[in-house]
C-alpha cells in the first residue's frame, strides 16, 4: 500500500509538470502572436484607425491638418487593399488641398469645396476645406455609425423601390441625412459662395444617393453640383474644356447567347443621341467587344468612353464586379491593365449600372471606378434605372456638357449632371405618349422600350441614381 501510495505522489506530480509546461508553451505562443499583431490589436482596442483614439485624440486637438493626412492615408490603404494596387498618388496636405480648390474656382467660375465625413462609432465628424481657408470642424453625435447605418439603409431602400415612385416615402430619412451632413457646414457653404461639393466618406456611406438628401423645401443637387472621391490624393485636379472631346460609344440591345443578359431596348436610341451631339464613333451589340475598343483607341484620341450596357459592382473582390461586353465580361481587376489613362481619359461613362447598395466591397468598387479605371472621372448609375430613364438622363445630360456659350465658361461634368437632374426634378424631362422631351425637343421611342407607368422622371428613382464619380471638373 505504500509503494502504490508513493507511486500515486509521483504520477500526480509528473501530471503537475505537464500542465505547467503546456501552460508556458501557451503563453509564450500567445504572446509572439500578439507581438506580430501588435497593430491589429491596437486599432481593435480604439488605438488605431478612424475610429480609435488616436483620431478622437487629433479631433478634439483641433489638429485638422494631422487629421486629414490620417483620413487620406487610412482610405488610400482601403482602395489600395481591395484592388491590390499601388496607385503611388502623392500625398497632399489639407493647405494643399485649400489651394488647389483655389485655383479650380478661377478656372472653372464654380467654387468647389471638399467634405470629408467620417463615421465614427460615437458620432459623425465633418471636416470642411474650403478654397484659401483652414479647414473646419464639425461633430454631429445623434448620427453616431449605428443611427446613421439605420437611416442610410432606409432611405435606400424607400428611394430605389419602383413601386414607390408616386409616393415620398424617401422624404424623412433624406431630410435626416440633410440634417446630419449638410446642415451643419450650410452657413459656412453659403458664406464661401460654394457651388460644387466633393464629397470623400468612409464605409456606410459610400453609395448614399447624395443627389437626394433634401433640406425640406429642395434636393441637395438643386442646391449643388455633386461628386464623390475615394480620396483627394487620387483625384485629377487639371481641368479641361470638354466641348470638342470626341466620343467612343458602345453598347449592346441583345448580347451574344452565352451572355445570358436582358435585351436593353433603348440603347441604339442612346447610341445615336449621343452621335448627333457630339463627334466620334458609335458601335452596336456584335461590334461591341474590349478587342474593338482597344482598337478604336489605337487610331484616334477618344476624350471620353460611353458603355450602355450591363454593369455590376458585387460584394467580395474586383473580378466579381464587371463590364458586360457583347459576349465576354470585363472585371474590375482586369480595367487597369486597358491602360485607359494614356492617352488620358476624361471621362467614362456606365449608363446601366447596378450595386449591392451596403455592401463595403461593392462601395468600395464604385467609388474607386474612376481610380481603377484610369479615368479622370466616371459617370455610372447606383441602381439599374428603366431603359428610357436612362435614355432621358443620358441624352440630357449629353446636351448639358456642350450647352455652355463661348462667354461661358465651360460646363463642368458635376454641373452638368446636376442641371440634368434638375431638368427632371421640374418635369421638364418626361416620357409621354411615347415621346421622350428633354432640352433638345421630342424623340419618339421605339416599340420594343416598355410603357413606363408614370409620365415625368421627377421621382429620384429616376435620376439620383446617377453619380460622378472622381473629378467633377
Amino acid at each position: 500500500m505504500h509503494y502504490q501510495s508513493q507511486q500515486h505522489r509521483q504520477k500526480h506530480a509528473t501530471q503537475k509538470k505537464i500542465k505547467t509546461a503546456i501552460f508556458y508553451c501557451l503563453t509564450a505562443i500567445f504572446f509572439c502572436w500578439s507581438t506580430a499583431n501588435l497593430a491589429t490589436i491596437a486599432q481593435n482596442t480604439g488605438q488605431g484607425g478612424l475610429n480609435g483614439r488616436e483620431m478622437r485624440n487629433l479631433l478634439d486637438r483641433g489638429n485638422l491638418t494631422e487629421a486629414v493626412t490620417r483620413i487620406e492615408l487610412d482610405w488610400e490603404e482601403d482602395y489600395q487593399k481591395y484592388f491590390k494596387q499601388d496607385f503611388g498618388a502623392r500625398a497632399k496636405t489639407a493647405a494643399e488641398i485649400s489651394k488647389t480648390l483655389s485655383r479650380l474656382a478661377v478656372q472653372t467660375k464654380k467654387r468647389p469645396a471638399l467634405i470629408y465625413a467620417i463615421p465614427r462609432t460615437d458620432q459623425l465628424e465633418l471636416i470642411l476645406i474650403l478654397p484659401d481657408r483652414p479647414p473646419i470642424l464639425h461633430s454631429i453625435p445623434s448620427a453616431k455609425q449605428q443611427n446613421l447605418v439605420a437611416v442610410v439603409k432606409e432611405f435606400n431602400s424607400e428611394i430605389t423601390n419602383p413601386r414607390k415612385i408616386n409616393t415620398t416615402s424617401y422624404l424623412e430619412s433624406a431630410q435626416k441625412l440633410y440634417q446630419w451632413i449638410i446642415a451643419p457646414l450650410e452657413t459656412d457653404l453659403q458664406t464661401a459662395k460654394i457651388e460644387t461639393l466633393l464629397f470623400c466618406v468612409g464605409e456606410g456611406l459610400r453609395t448614399v444617393p447624395l443627389a437626394a438628401m433634401h433640406d425640406g423645401q429642395q434636393f441637395l443637387t438643386q442646391k449643388y453640383s455633386i461628386s464623390r472621391i475615394p480620396a483627394f490624393k487620387f483625384t485629377d485636379s487639371n481641368y479641361a474644356d470638354l466641348k470638342n472631346t470626341q466620343v467612343l460609344a458602345m453598347g449592346a440591345s441583345n448580347f451574344s447567347e452565352t451572355a445570358n443578359k436582358e435585351p436593353l431596348p433603348a440603347v441604339p436610341l442612346e447610341l445615336s443621341a449621343i452621335a448627333r451631339q457630339w463627334p466620334g464613333q458609335f458601335f452596336l451589340n456584335e461590334d461591341f467587344t474590349i478587342v474593338n475598343l482597344q482598337s478604336q483607341r489605337l487610331q484616334q484620341r477618344y476624350g471620353i468612353i460611353h458603355l450602355a450596357t450591363h454593369s455590376e459592382f458585387r460584394p467580395g473582390t474586383p473580378n466579381n464586379s464587371y463590364i458586360q461586353f457583347w459576349d465576354t465580361q470585363l472585371t474590375l481587376n482586369q480595367m487597369r491593365d486597358l491602360k485607359w489613362q494614356n492617352p488620358p481619359l476624361e471621362l467614362l461613362v456606365l449608363s446601366s449600372c447596378r450595386t449591392a447598395l451596403g455592401n463595403p466591397e461593392a462601395e468600395l468598387g464604385f467609388a474607386g471606378l474612376a481610380l481603377q479605371s484610369g479615368a479622370k472621372s466616371a459617370l455610372a448609375s447606383l441602381w439599374y434605372v428603366s431603359d428610357a430613364g436612362t435614355l432621358a438622363l443620358m441624352t440630357e445630360f449629353y446636351q448639358q456638357l456642350k450647352s455652355s456659350t463661348p462667354k461661358d465658361a465651360p460646363i463642368i461634368k458635376a454641373e452638368a449632371m446636376r442641371r440634368s437632374q434638375i431638368a427632371a426634378i421640374e418635369g421638364k424631362l418626361t416620357i409621354e405618349n411615347r415621346q421622350l422631351r428633354s432640352s433638345r425637343g421630342e424623340t419618339p421611342l421605339p416599340p420594343s422600350i416598355p410603357k413606363l407607368d408614370s409620365k415625368n422622371l421627377s421621382h429620384p428613382y429616376y435620376w439620383a441614381a446617377f453619380s460622378i464619380i472622381g473629378s467633377p471638373w
